[in-house]
């Protein structure tokens, strides 16, 4: 069964994005013949995964797909330069091609230089063996030995030429293919087509659609956020990469966070034996305790070095490009936008003292996309422009979303601590107080009336045992705490004049009896 020689070409019209590679779809309109024929389709990415290639007719016409393969073809470079090459590539064929005669030159230059040497001793001996026979033909010898200098020296430069030449065009050579190697990319060496087989039972036209997974193909998820007084505006993209060796011109895309590589399979679950020992009469008669830093855990994936995988919150999410999208197989980032949402956001100046000593600009809304916005950078656009790069993360629909719009530079926190240890002596109970005393001021530029409120946050510990109490004085706070949420975050609401200062105090107890160790 003979194979038709002429490919028949199978666009791509689908595309489906996902973590580390893509998944492609193609269509193309055969024209048939009855019985069964062998087709050959494309050409289409040498990257793509022999297994996961799959083909069907979407037409009700009496046809059958056989069999389907992925052949792959070596085309290497030629010898000879092509019409279609660059002046440059054509330059270094020309400069190789002259330092191919120039080599050939020398050599017979240096095989020439060579023979007069042997023919300079020959003379040199007939000389000397003449003169002991009493032969005396001066004038003779004298020419013979001044015409064998003369074209030794005249060789001799001859070859220094020659050398000095071509250690030039090597040179060029070099500089050449050092140009060719940063400015033009090799063609593909490494072709493919799909063979088709089918069988038809009658003649006539039937629709394929082809499909496979290729790699050198991924997406992120990038945002932009722009505020206008009170009104914000989120742009969510799709930042694309992909290197498949052809281009996606005009297609349908699809971004996934499906991960077709991952194992399915349960983890096993090890064995753990938990046992029970009794606690000696030290342990029953002290409790040992520690002043740690607890961190919030959340769900999500592992951080990991380079390339961060796409945070979906454990659910696979698809996103689709509003309309058909071009992307060249360049190796670059390309940007789609997907959607575009305005909300009405709350602005405030928070500052966590204890952390960083800067004001910073925090906007708060709920996610008006429609969609999950799963973590990437975000580029922050204010009221005099662009403001920095900051980073957003993963926000279910309608969930509050915070984002961070840069530092001020007109104020000032200073914080400072004070701690005090009594012990009781009849009760060995230790109270340790503690002060912190936090100064927010304010720097205006001339003409500014307007008040600014600063939300304060300051830490209390938290008590995981009964034996150690934590006491907020409110009495002696200066001013009391707005609100003390579960987490022990004190917050107060500064409101600041221009040029205006406040100093806000928080006293707390830490309280535990005499078998607390550790405190």
């Amino acid at each position: 069964m003979p194979t038709d020689l002429e490919p028949i070409p199978l666009p791509v019209t689908a595309v489906t994005c996902l973590e580390d590679r893509a998944q492609i779809e193609r269509s193309a309109t055969l024209d048939l013949r009855a019985g069964v024929q062998r087709l050959r389709l494309g050409p289409i990415s040498a990257l793509a995964v022999d297994r996961t290639l799959h083909a069907e007719l979407t037409t009700d016409h009496p046809a059958t797909v056989l069999d389907a393969r992925i052949v792959r073809t070596w085309t290497p470079r030629g010898p000879l330069p092509d019409a279609d090459d660059s002046a440059l590539r054509l330059r270094v064929h020309a400069i190789e091609e002259e330092r191919s005669a120039l080599e050939q030159r020398r050599d017979r230059l240096r095989a020439r230089l060579d023979l007069l040497g042997r023919l300079a001793t020959d003379l040199l001996r007939e000389i000397g063996e003449g003169t002991g026979h009493g032969e005396t033909d001066t004038a003779r010898w004298s020419a013979e030995l001044d015409r064998v200098d003369e074209e030794r020296d005249t060789h001799a430069e001859q070859l220094r030429a020659a050398d000095a030449q071509l250690k030039a065009l090597t040179t060029e050579l070099q500089e050449a293919e050092r140009a060719i190697e940063l400015a033009e990319r090799r063609p593909t060496e490494l072709v493919a087509h799909v063979e088709l087989t089918v069988e038809a039972d009658v003649a006539g036209p039937v629709r394929l659609r082809l499909g496979h997974v290729t790699a050198c193909a991924l997406w992120r998820p990038a945002y932009r956020a722009v505020l206008d007084g009170d009104s914000l505006t989120l742009e969510t993209d799709a930042m694309v990469w992909q290197l498949t060796g052809e281009d996606w011109s005009d297609v349908r895309l699809t971004l996934s966070t499906a991960r077709s590589a991952s194992s399915s399979e349960p983890p096993r679950l090890g064995e753990d034996r938990l046992t029970l020992t009794d606690r000696s009469p030290a342990e029953r008669r002290t409790v040992a305790v520690e002043l740690r830093e607890e961190e919030i855990a959340e769900l999500g994936p592992a951080s990991v070095l380079g390339l961060p995988g796409v945070d979906d919150g454990g659910r696979t999410r698809v996103l689709h490009s509003p309309a058909p999208v071009s992307v060249p197989s360049d190796g670059h980032a390309h940007r789609v936008p997907l959607s575009v949402a305005t909300t009405t956001a709350r602005s405030e100046y928070t500052c966590s003292p204890e952390l960083s000593p800067l004001v910073t600009h925090l906007v708060r809304c709920d996610n008006p996309t429609g969609h999950a916005l799963l973590a990437g950078p975000v580029d922050l656009v204010g009221a005099g422009g662009f403001g920095g790069r900051g980073t957003l993360d993963f926000t279910a629909p309608g969930a509050p979303l915070r984002l961070a719009f840069g530092s001020h530079d007109d104020y000032r926190v200073l914080r400072e601590v004070e701690e005090h240890r009594d012990t009781t002596t009849m009760t060995q109970r230790t109270t340790v107080t503690r002060t912190v005393r936090l100064h927010l001021s304010r720097f205006s530029a001339p003409g500014e009336q307007d008040e600014q409120v600063v939300a304060l946050r300051e830490r209390i510990p938290v008590s995981e045992v009964s034996a150690v109490e934590v006491k907020l004085r409110k009495e002696a706070c200066s001013p009391a705490p707005t609100a003390v949420d579960a987490e022990g975050i004190a917050r107060w609401d500064i409101p600041l004049p221009p040029n205006g200062r406040r100093t806000v105090t928080l006293v707390y107890e830490l309280s535990a009896s005499g078998k607390v160790s550790g405190l």
